[in-house]
């Protein structure tokens, strides 16, 4: 099937596309980053830990899941939990997967101690390995989005039936799951195409490399400016509880409880709300899985889930 056949809209590759290019490889080539590995391998953590050093015993081990080049993800992370190690009295070896499906392993697997992650992966954690969700932001509510190039024909949702449409990952909640179920509820059929990443699927629709894409508001805002200038909201979501911060039920429960008030004590000073807003926890709340995710579990998602084995 040739690119015509999937509805694909190419630009003239004027300066400004080939500037969105050179983006756009800044983005997904993390191993020309200094200190970071080639492709295909999590980021080693720091020597010794982040947080508070002179604690004993296991530090506790962070995954976080890829929504951004891992690059960015441990450059936002580490000084976040750097300063909650400090203040709850912890110990931390951050791990940032290549891939979402790798992250997904780890959730498996029970590899990390804590994990930032998607609201349906807090779902499918909890049926795993009973992550229990602890913090999330409160501030603004999860939306996904589908965006087009903002001189795109494209007006409706169901102009994009039969097209290529890009999404970060077959399992990212907003992003990928909830438009598809809600696309597949009127109707619509789309052809996926999956970039790994939220940043790799703005950057291919604004290069015109597929017509439309999958994202959620939080990405989108901490996209470049001019990059958010190429780019138009054709749709979005109902809203949904956002992204949790949750701990397998292993990790003592002082140490959680220790976590939560850690948060809370850091949004508590005004000099530390841009370490929080950049990890897209910008007012953190007690999370709750029964209130928050299980409600999930009726929007029928399961049907797009691709899940890979132990």
């Amino acid at each position: 099937m040739g690119q015509g056949d999937l509805g694909v809209h190419r630009l003239e590759r004027g300066p400004l596309a080939l500037a969105l290019l050179a983006l756009a490889l800044v983005a997904s080539q993390g191993a020309q980053v200094t200190g970071t590995p080639a492709f295909g391998q999590a980021f080693k953590p720091q020597l010794g830990c982040l947080g508070d050093r002179r604690q004993p015993g296991r530090p506790i081990r962070v995954s976080v899941v890829p929504q951004r080049p891992p690059a960015e993800t441990f450059a936002v992370w580490s000084p976040l939990l750097q300063h909650l190690g400090q203040v709850s009295k912890q110990c931390f070896v951050l791990r940032v997967p290549p891939t979402i499906p790798n992250f997904e392993a780890e959730l498996r697997s029970g590899r990390a101690d804590c994990v930032y992650m998607n609201p349906y992966h807090a779902v499918l954690a909890q049926r795993w390995r009973g992550y229990i969700p602890l913090i999330r932001d409160g501030s603004k509510p999860l939306r996904g989005l589908l965006v087009v190039r903002k001189d795109s024909p494209i007006r409706s949702i169901r102009e994009l039936n039969g097209l290529a449409v890009a999404f970060p990952s077959p399992n990212a909640f907003a992003a990928t799951l909830l438009p598809r179920v809600l696309l597949a509820r009127q109707g619509i059929t789309i052809q996926p195409v999956f970039e790994n990443t939220h940043s790799n699927v703005y950057r291919s629709v604004a290069l015109g490399m597929l017509p439309a894409g999958g994202g959620i508001n939080n990405t989108l805002r901490r996209e470049r400016p001019e990059l958010r200038e190429e780019l138009r909201v054709l749709w979005q979501t109902p809203p949904f509880p956002s992204h949790p911060f949750a701990c397998l039920p292993s990790l003592a429960k002082a140490r959680r409880e220790a976590l939560q008030a850690g948060f809370l004590a850091l949004a508590a000073n005004p000099a530390n709300h841009g370490l929080l807003d950049d990890i897209q926890i910008p007012e953190p709340v007690l999370a709750d899985y029964r209130h928050d995710y299980q409600p999930l579990l009726s929007l029928g998602l399961g049907r797009f889930t691709v899940l890979g084995s132990d």
